[in-house]
């Protein structure tokens, strides 16, 4: 009797994994014509397949698209078209996007060790209005980068700059004298840049943003351009130039109104806007996801135009581990929701909040149940008690403004005639960013602005050129939520940041909302209770004094850290205090 029921529970067994199997559909796309390490445009044929996967879709169905290890080409011919508002980028539509994913239910996209390279100016990647989808396994990179690199060959401060171009880089000098790299639809005339150490691929120390002045350029007879109106005296021969022109047109890989999304083992190493950007999605995980070079031998010394990966309104948990982010022209994290302006109260139920800064706008900003907060601007003070929208309606085309009526009166005072945001507390995530490397980059290493619990350990900050870690808060500029309420940053290995200076770089760890009258602020805008914001265990290998500036905070603790100073650099930092506090509250710095 025994044995049988033995047996008869091996057959459900059997049976439940014949159901499971019966509802896995694996498409390799060999079997649709797309072969490895093929010079083939692929764009199209996957536009079939894709076609073909969605009409054979039934519910309950999980579906697995296969790739193998080797090169795919997308170029923009025959790729996909599509109108997205993509926080934090230029909105300019329509994007012909190589892969995307739509309304999609239980997918794997398994690279199999592809190398996607794209051709133009396209969105590699979209997941988009999907839920429990991983992607994995494979690397983005553009055949002809956006960026040109260029090696400083002579420099005279009276006859200007000699420079060498990349070999890779596709450049001629225009009818009006100026230096410009082009591609396939694609020009881009360089207004700056970025100079790198030729050995060691880090930022020039104290150098930061360039200017690169090309007018008057002209081809020598050694093969190189000389500029006579660039001069620069920080730009010694050797020196390694990246230069960058202002666009975000896309990221590497979009993701919007996800649910249970997971990364891994991804690497994006070159995007004309930011590595990863997702929006209004919900539990997001990466896995040794990079944004880095291509190996210790890759000649390039950047990788993303700007941030590594961004969130914005995003809810659940955000969890981004064991990854590696280098050469990137901004943060390896950016975590944060928009502040909508007021801009007219109708009736004590209802306003219109705008949109403000011009890359932060068209896409959804709430929902009907969710709740919100009001913020004065001036002193980023929360006004009135929290309420909750009744219903939210877009009120002009491009989704630019929302009608919205909440379910409780607004408090009297709050209208157009001062300036006050609206923050959704609802779309806000928790955060755990462990076990990352970031390195030789522009300007910052991680920004959090959340108000749910928020995990950083045991990263390693090598040579970030601005502030390592930082806490903001901006209703004025950004408009980028909001304020941290319960921060624990610990163990993490601290090298030598602040190499030079931009926005936000006061300290090693910078807690610096933007607080244009905060002589006036009665409240406080970080923290709010004790050890709201905890510091601990960590290291910090420094050549320079400041570690620690924080600016509004109810409940900061830094204890058990260790500081080493080296000779790495001279120090320059207009800071010279360890620890720079204003408006501070119920604070403990120990050991």
């Amino acid at each position: 009797m025994k044995s049988q029921k033995m047996l008869c529970s091996l057959l459900v067994l059997l049976l439940s994994s014949l159901v499971c199997a019966q509802g896995v559909k694996v498409y390799d796309v060999a079997d649709f014509g797309m072969k490895a390490d093929s010079p083939r445009n692929i764009s199209g044929i996957w536009q079939k397949m894709l076609k073909k996967i969605h009409t054979e879709y039934k519910e309950g169905d999980s579906i697995v698209i296969r790739f193998h290890s080797g090169i795919y080409h997308f170029h923009e011919k025959g790729s996909a078209i599509r109108e997205y508002y993509i926080s934090n980028h230029d909105q300019d539509n329509p994007k012909k996007v190589g892969i995307a994913l739509e309304g999609m239910k239980h997918l794997t996209l398994d690279g199999g060790g592809a190398s996607f390279v794209y051709h133009g100016r396209m969105l590699p990647v979209s997941l988009v209005h999907s839920e429990n989808c991983v992607l994995k396994n494979f690397s983005i990179d553009f055949a002809n980068p956006h960026i040109a690199q260029v090696e400083i060959v002579r420099n005279d401060m009276q006859q200007g700059i000699t420079f060498r171009p990349a070999p890779w880089v596709k450049y001629r000098i225009a009818r009006d004298s100026v230096f410009e790299a082009y591609g396939e639809g694609w020009t881009v005339r360089h207004g700056g840049g970025i100079p790198f150490e030729k050995d060691t691929k880090r930022i020039v120390y104290n150098a930061g943003d360039r200017g690169c002045n090309t007018q008057g350029s002209s081809l020598t007879s050694d093969g190189c351009v000389w500029a006579p109106n660039w001069k620069d005296s920080k730009l010694m021969p050797g020196t390694v130039f990246v230069m960058r022109g202002w666009g975000r047109p896309t990221p590497g890989i979009f993701l919007s109104h996800n649910v249970n999304t997971r990364l891994e083992n991804i690497q994006v190493h070159y995007a004309e806007g930011m590595g990863l950007l997702a929006q209004i999605c919900e539990n997001i995980t990466l896995e040794k996801f990079c944004v880095c070079l291509k190996g210790d031998d890759d000649p390039r010394y950047f990788t993303t135009q700007a941030d590594a990966t961004h969130f914005s309104g995003c809810k659940g948990k955000i969890v981004s581990c064991n990854g590696l982010y280098e050469g990137m022209m901004d943060d390896a994290i950016n975590v944060h929701g928009t502040y909508l302006k007021i801009v007219s109260r109708k009736d004590d139920h209802t306003l219109v909040g705008r949109y403000m800064h011009n890359q932060s706008w068209g896409f959804e900003w709430g929902r009907a149940g969710d709740e919100v907060r009001f913020i004065r601007s001036a002193t980023m003070e929360l006004t009135g008690a929290a309420n909750r929208i009744s219903a939210i309606t877009p009120c002009i085309e491009g989704v630019r403004e929302f009608l919205i009526s909440f379910e409780k009166p607004v408090e009297a005072g709050i209208d157009e005639k001062e300036d006050f945001g609206i923050e959704n507390l609802t779309w806000t995530p928790e955060v755990m960013f462990a076990g990352n490397l970031i390195r030789n980059n522009r300007a910052r290493g991680a920004l959090f602005s959340t108000p749910r619990m928020t995990v950083v350990e045991n990263n390693t900050f090598d040579h970030t050129s601005g502030t390592a870690i930082l806490l903001c808060g901006d209703c004025n500029g950004w408009f980028e939520t909001g304020a941290c309420r319960n921060v624990l940053i610990r163990n993490n290995h601290f090298i030598n940041a602040l190499t030079s200076m931009y926005q936000f770089t006061n300290a090693v760890i910078s807690i610096y909302p933007e607080i244009p009258e905060l002589e006036k602020q009665q409240a406080y805008f970080h923290g709010g209770k004790e050890g709201g914001i905890v510091i601990e265990n960590n290291v910090f290998d420094t050549f320079d004094a400041p570690i620690l500036y924080a600016k509004s905070v109810d409940g900061l603790v830094f204890r058990n850290n260790t500081i080493k100073t080296n000779t790495e650099y001279p120090p320059f930092h207009f800071n010279r205090n360890r620890f720079w506090l204003e408006k501070v509250t119920h604070v403990s710095i120990s050991e």
